[in-house]
């Protein structure tokens, strides 16, 4: 019989519909009522279709005997929940689904079902257990591009460049010259009380295709038309004028003094992030202040892109590239330039991964030559951690800063260090070989790092035995899902980090040392592993779509944190679930259950046997 209940449309997938569409599903939905232990739909059995649970709660079990509740649990599907869609398209069902208890369901026809998943591809795609197409919608539901804090940036010297003023005089090969020594394609003049612009493009048509003599006057050749803006107008307005004009820059004036030069090319890149702003100030900084003012961008740069809705995985890519930079301009600033040669500041644990969206402290070391003379070197590399600290990335609680004599040491001690930690194998070596063994160069000379990389990875390569102890550090945590297969909840909320991102991670980072692969992020080295054969393609391709799902949620959880004015030393990764949709619980639960999957498989490959 239909139902004369109004249907809740406002979860997903069903508010994916449109007014037609969700007219079609109101009027052909059924309702069925089962007794607590009832199988509602049997292995092997044709699905009448959809099933949404009004009231009660159903198990999807694999068992053969119902009674005896024998075998596995999947899910526990409860108020609200959906199942039976992949069994209706499929055309027969694999696992049983059982009434816990006395169960009302929604029912919505197989022919609807198809009917609504040919008319609306988004829906249909709700419906495909990949979790690549879930996390698109995942993403496309928090895609809001801030086009307030576009609209609203004003010109100052983040979004433009110096104007090169030629001297007065200066011929066409001279001006030439210029544009190479100083690196631009353009260059300005002043004739009097009035300003003009030469290109490159105006020096090649005069000298190649006008024939001028190189020793003619620049002055002959330049624009003195500019199109102009006034400093601390909005951004918006220059890009309006380039539009309007056609041209890819315009003239900074602050009322009649030069101020700048505005290119089209930094404008669109500042429309769609703020990346280059920063790198470009990282780049130009002659000071630790002007160093700090970069890095005081950043924050605003990961709430734009996390604003923006970009891929995680993107978002950690270009900020661990900022984040090096910022380190090493520091390190450049700090550290005598004859004693760059002779040294190698490299960064662990999360920034050497490349996988740490929100700074949340420092992880670096510094490798030196066997037999380097430099008295001065605690004192400087003191100053660096605590110049780090205004930077925003504050003290390591575990003490793993160069501030630390420990974790500074010639090549040779470096790598003797790492022998023993292999050898003795305790739980203090574990933690120290999972935090250097992810370290990257990013200043002074990164030949040295890579002598003591090459050696690690040879050295473990035959070292099964200390390998199968290593993987068993990735099972340390619970993967924290109940024997129904559901979320296990906290008080607190669930720990992303412990169960799911950790043991990726760990487990990824085993399996790479074991084949060295000398890639330290983790998508990379999932790469690596599948493309060499040690990861097969599905579990690998999971393992990367439940990677990037856990930090998204671990970002938005930060995000989150700090809008609560949390400071970054108290953030945590407790994720409430009472603060997530449909869609956010079914995506984590999936994840968690390839991590369990992933688990599994470490737990046979290295024979490690224990519970999981």
């Amino acid at each position: 019989m239909h139902s004369s209940n109004t249907f809740n449309a406002d979860v997903l997938p069903f508010n994916l519909l449109d007014e037609e569409e969700y007219r079609l599903l109101q009027d052909n939905l059924d309702i069925g009522y089962y007794q607590a232990g009832e199988i509602i739909i049997s292995t092997g059995d044709v699905p009448e279709g959809l099933y949404i649970i009004l009231k009660g709660c159903v198990s999807e079990l694999d068992v053969q005997n119902i009674e005896a509740h024998h075998g596995h649990t999947f899910v526990h599907y409860t108020n609200d929940d959906y199942f039976g869609a992949w069994s209706a398209l499929r055309g027969s069902a694999i696992h049983d689904f059982v009434a816990d208890e006395e169960t009302i369901c929604y029912i919505l026809p197989t022919k609807i079902l198809l009917d609504l998943i040919y008319r609306n591809p988004n829906f249909g795609d709700f419906f495909n257990k990949n979790l690549t197409l879930q996390n698109e919608l995942l993403e496309q539901k928090n895609d809001s591009l801030n086009m307030t804090e576009f609209m609203l940036a004003r010109i100052d010297s983040s979004c433009m460049r110096e104007a090169p003023l030629l001297p007065s005089g200066t011929d066409l090969e001279g001006a030439t010259r210029f544009m190479s020594d100083n690196h631009v394609d353009c260059v300005l003049i002043r004739r009097g009380k009035r300003y003009g612009m030469v290109t490159r493009t105006d020096l090649l048509n005069a000298i190649v295709l006008d024939k001028l003599p190189v020793t003619d006057d620049v002055q002959g050749i330049a624009n003195y038309r500019l199109i102009t803006v006034e400093a601390g107008d909005y951004l918006f307005n220059a890009l309006i004028l380039m539009t309007l004009h056609q041209i890819d820059r315009v003239v900074v004036m602050q009322g009649s003094e030069l101020h700048g030069i505005i290119d089209l090319a930094d404008t669109l890149s500042y429309f769609s992030s703020h990346s280059h702003v920063v790198g470009l100030r990282i780049e130009r900084a002659t000071s630790i202040e002007e160093l700090k003012a970069a890095a005081g961008d950043m924050g605003d740069l990961i709430r734009s892109l996390y604003s923006q809705g970009v891929k995680v995985r993107f978002a950690m890519d270009l900020l661990a590239a900022l984040n090096k930079r910022l380190m090493s301009k520091l390190f450049n600033l700090i550290v005598p330039e004859s004693v760059l040669p002779h040294v190698c500041l490299v960064v662990m644990g999360s920034e050497g991964r490349g996988e740490q969206i929100v700074k949340i402290d420092q992880d670096n070391g510094l490798i030196m030559r066997d037999g380097l003379d430099w008295p001065e070197c605690q004192t400087i590399l003191q100053q660096y951690s605590k110049e780090l600290v205004g930077l925003g990335f504050p003290e390591c609680p575990g003490r793993v800063m160069v501030s630390n004599s420990f974790w500074v040491l010639p090549i040779s001690d470096w790598t003797s260090r790492m022998r023993g930690w292999v050898a003795k194998a305790d739980s203090e070596s574990l933690l120290n070989l999972s935090i250097s063994v992810d370290a990257y160069p990013v200043a002074g000379n990164k030949a040295l790092f890579k002598t003591s990389r090459n050696w690690l990875l040879r050295e473990l390569k035959q070292q099964q035995r200390f390998l199968s102890s290593f993987a068993k550090v990735a099972l340390v945590f619970e993967t924290p899902l109940n024997f129904l297969g559901g979320i296990r909840d906290r008080a607190a909320g669930v720990d992303v980090k412990k169960g799911g991102i950790f043991p990726i991670v760990h487990g990824v980072r085993v399996l790479a040392m074991q084949h060295q692969v000398a890639e330290t992020n983790t998508y990379k080295r999932i790469e690596a592993l599948i493309k060499m054969g040690v990861l097969p393609q599905r579990l690998g391709s999971e393992l990367m779509e439940s990677f990037s799902i856990l930090q998204w949620f671990r970002l938005a959880h930060h995000m989150h944190q700090q809008e609560q004015q949390c400071s970054v030393e108290d953030l945590n990764n407790d994720v409430s679930l009472g603060h997530l949709d449909r869609l956010d619980k079914d995506l984590l639960r999936q994840s968690f259950q390839v991590v369990k999957d992933f688990k599994k498989h470490l737990s046979l490959r290295y024979r490690l046997g224990v519970g999981l």
